[in-house]
């Protein structure tokens, strides 16, 4: 699994992240005085045998994960530390680095549904929120004007949240799945996982914000799937294939491609059926995806498809909550468009 800190808290990989692994400290780089190795609002995830992103190298990044894995070992939930830099850890930077770390799980990630901005205390014995914290909040309530990185007050931390539209999952890194990845990545507001049986089946290079998850049994993760998502099955195997679309019959989904020929999906409907799925239920999976005027070239499928998303016109709208209360806005607009164009051989 791949993650890049940025300025916002990036949902939707800290939710691959404990997915893969079940829980992680995500540690934030919330301030900083004088020289930093990384801006505010680096961060990395850590579990207990790897990580993923940084915030900086050096002695700073090796006590944080230490500490990191001490929470994960019993430690605290939340820690905030200010750290020198210069005779604190005998970095050249000079500056001083005020930390934030905090255990998330699948039932913490679920309470944020539907939010934009993130207040909660972070500091032993915090009170209120502070009037400083509570003006973002407001005004992100107001006029969805969001702060641009973390902001820390009062032993408060406030951030926005970087939540995708929508949330696409891409079965297979063959040759179809890399150009699929490759074009959609890219796209706005949009948070692709890519998944397949072992790393060596990805390329080398991952595109900039797609979350790669490996496992011997891919199936499995169709149940840690959000409900909504788009999923493009594109395996290297027809048997996977159709287990995929049982599955995600079963556990439901916003919309489903299957990369195939006309006669594959007749096959495949005929399984489907015999393993107790109604007919309109199979016929919410698309087959094949993409235009088939656009030729089967890898790109060329990839390009149709990409085109199906950037037609959706549905935007949702998020709902700001603090000091751990839930809320969600219903999304607005109408079903979605399918994925598929005509049959392909």
């Amino acid at each position: 699994m791949r993650w890049k800190g940025c300025a916002m808290a990036d949902i939707g990989a800290m939710r691959a992240a404990v997915l893969a692994q079940g829980r992680v400290v995500r540690v934030l780089l919330a301030a900083h005085d004088g020289s930093s190795p990384r801006e505010a609002g680096a961060g990395m995830l850590v579990w207990r045998e790897g990580q993923s992103g940084t915030i900086g190298g050096g002695a700073l990044e090796w006590a944080a994960l230490a500490r990191a894995r001490e929470m994960l070992a019993g430690g605290p939930e939340v820690r905030l530390e200010r750290v020198p830099l210069g005779p604190g850890l005998g970095q050249c930077c000079g500056g001083a680095v005020t930390l934030v770390s905090e255990i998330w799980d699948a039932a913490r990630l679920d309470a944020l549904a539907g939010r934009q901005v993130f207040a909660r205390p972070v500091a032993p014995g915090a009170g209120e929120a502070p009037l400083a914290v509570r003006r973002i909040m407001a005004a992100a309530r107001a006029g969805g004007r969001l702060p641009k990185g973390p902001a820390l007050a009062g032993g408060w931390l406030v951030e926005p949240l970087s939540v995708p539209r929508r949330e696409v999952w891409l079965w297979g890194a063959g040759h179809v799945g890399r150009a699929l990845a490759e074009v959609l990545a890219p796209l706005p507001e949009l948070r692709l996982t890519w998944i397949d049986t072992a790393p060596a089946r990805f390329p080398d290079i991952i595109p900039e914000g797609v979350t790669v998850l490996h496992s011997p049994a891919p199936q499995d993760l169709v149940a840690h799937a959000p409900r909504g998502a788009w999923h493009l099955i594109v395996t290297f195997s027809h048997a996977l294939d159709l287990e995929l679309c049982h599955r995600l019959l079963r556990h439901g989904f916003g919309e489903a491609g299957l990369i195939g020929s006309a006669t594959k999906w007749a096959r495949f409907r005929s399984r489907l059926a015999v393993l107790g799925h109604m007919p309109a239920q199979i016929a919410r999976i698309r087959c094949p995806i993409g235009d088939t005027a656009l030729g089967k070239h890898p790109q060329a499928i990839a390009l149709g498809v990409a085109v199906q998303l950037l037609r959706l016109n549905k935007e949702t709208r998020g709902e700001v909550a603090d000091d751990g209360r839930n809320g969600r806005t219903p999304a607005a607009g109408g079903p979605d468009p399918g994925l598929a164009g005509g049959d392909r051989q």
